[in-house]
């Protein structure tokens, strides 16, 4: 487990790296999670002045609201995965020793926009599937669903830097992303996913710090003060959230890059990175 947890903060480190020789690399999740924001807001509002959501408190729903759910779904993965493309893209031009800008992260996702539609329809079938399937289901069929969907974040994980860096379709990238990962890494995958771990224990201190200060401004009568620790740990949660999805790109770029061609790229030092990730035998 320490040999782990070191290895997973010297590929966070890695990913940090190539992050702070790009900082504008942040803009791409900011303005990811402001769209999904203003996407989320466009279909729930009207979806409750519609009266959609009255049903649910009585464990049915229209026929209407699954259809507004499932566009909901597919805009809302669209934006994600443009987003998501822009950075893998630009992030791929500096691990290959380049010096990207945000127009060529755009220009990027915007040459693979009909993919990402199509990608997002798998993605918005799969999620609805799944989602009808766990209502369905009893508790062990939940967690066998639950385990699922895992083997679907899995088997995609690639799906993003695929479409960026290889001229083919959606379903194809699919295929693509499932292959990489069963001939490189394969079952080393989940356990060596270091940023998930470290930010995990990042967002659990700063959570955990941020209740404390909560507790203890409001234990000492702060009355409106106790605004105060909410708003810094809200903040604090959302910059992790933008370093993690910023990281996450670079790292899944340098992934790609690595089961694609057997090279991590600039900032990824090549003993580290496969030692990580151990080809399957």
């Amino acid at each position: 487990m320490t040999g782990r947890f070191a290895r997973s903060w010297d590929l966070v480190k890695a990913s940090a790296a190539v992050l702070r020789a790009d900082k504008e690399l942040l803009v791409f999740p900011l303005l990811s999670l402001l769209c999904t924001l203003v996407v989320a807001a466009s279909f729930v509002v009207p979806a409750a002045f519609a009266g959609l959501f009255a049903d649910l408190r009585h464990g049915t729903a229209p026929v209407a609201f699954w259809l507004l759910t499932f566009v909901f779904y597919v805009v809302q993965y669209t934006v994600i995965f443009y987003f998501n493309s822009a950075l893998v893209a630009a992030a791929t031009i500096r691990l290959a020793g380049d010096d990207p800008t945000l127009a060529d992260g755009f220009r990027a996702a915007n040459a693979r926009l009909p993919a990402i539609l199509g990608y997002a329809l798998i993605a918005a079938t799969v999620g609805m599937v799944l989602r009808a399937l766990q209502e369905r289901a009893g508790l062990i069929g939940r967690w066998i669903v639950g385990l699922l969907g895992v083997a679907w974040t899995v088997a995609s994980f690639l799906v993003v830097p695929v479409l960026v860096n290889e001229r083919i379709g959606p379903v194809d990238a699919v295929k693509r992303s499932a292959e990489l990962l069963r001939t490189t890494w394969g079952e080393n995958l989940v356990g060596n996913l270091g940023l998930g771990f470290v930010f995990g224990a990042a967002v659990f201190a700063v959570a955990l710090i941020g209740g404390g200060l909560v507790v203890l401004t409001a234990a000492r009568g702060g009355g409106y003060w106790v605004l105060v620790p909410i708003a810094l740990t809200a903040i604090a949660l959302l910059l992790l959230g933008l370093l993690q999805a910023a990281l996450q790109g670079v790292y899944s770029a340098a992934l790609y890059r690595y089961a694609a061609t057997g090279q991590g790229g600039a900032g990824f030092d090549q003993a580290l990175i496969t030692d990580a990730f151990r080809v399957k035998a």
